[in-house]
């Protein structure tokens, strides 16, 4: 069996890693993601975040293929960072309502030679006009503080959105794992 490491504690995508049914070790990432400048596009910089996060366990994950994975919401050019409060969750929503937001999701695999296989997804995301207490009402039942963009749409967040267009929904939720596969079989996985 190939070691694999998921260079993230994220549960959000422990969750979508675990519906491939390998076995894998989960660790925090060593990169702080603040020392990496934004280059070229967003899609750049989130394929840089990936690769970055599955290096930076390289040391002690010697053996290991490691699996790094970064997510940047985007709104008109302008980054959307996790909310980390209620009231800032409101107030990213209330600026999304009504307009369409883009979602670039990166995986990087970086093999035990230093071989790096990247891929990136990225959806458009278009929400419907909602005024301040629909808002008010989906943060405090879904509480999601810790989502970039505000939201889960893998719980009640599904009902904010008219049309979502991209080409593999597990992106959203932070890996897009039919890239993922893809990856890990090049690498020699066996992925049913």
């Amino acid at each position: 069996m190939i070691p694999l490491v998921l260079a993230s504690e994220s549960p959000y995508r422990r969750v979508l890693l675990d519906r491939l049914r390998i076995p894998y070790t989960a660790a925090a990432h060593l990169c702080n993601e603040r020392d990496i400048p934004i280059s070229g596009s967003l899609q750049d910089h989130a394929i840089a975040l990936a690769s970055a996060k599955a290096a930076s366990l390289r040391e002690r994950f010697p053996e290991a293929h490691i699996i790094g994975s970064d997510q940047i919401a985007e709104l008109d050019g302008a980054v959307l960072h996790k909310p980390g409060t209620k009231e800032r969750a409101v107030q990213q929503l209330a600026t999304l309502a009504g307009n369409e937001h883009r979602l670039h999701t990166a995986i990087a695999i970086q093999a035990p030679n230093g071989h790096v296989r990247t891929a990136i997804d990225v959806h458009h995301m278009h929400m419907r006009a909602l005024g301040p207490e629909a808002l008010c009402r989906y943060v405090q039942a879904d509480q999601p503080l810790d989502c970039c963009g505000s939201y889960k749409i893998e719980s009640l967040g599904i009902g904010l959105f008219e049309r979502i267009d991209g080409d593999d929904f597990t992106a959203i939720t932070g890996m897009p794992m039919m890239a993922l596969c893809k990856l890990l079989r090049a690498f020699g996985f066996a992925i049913p």
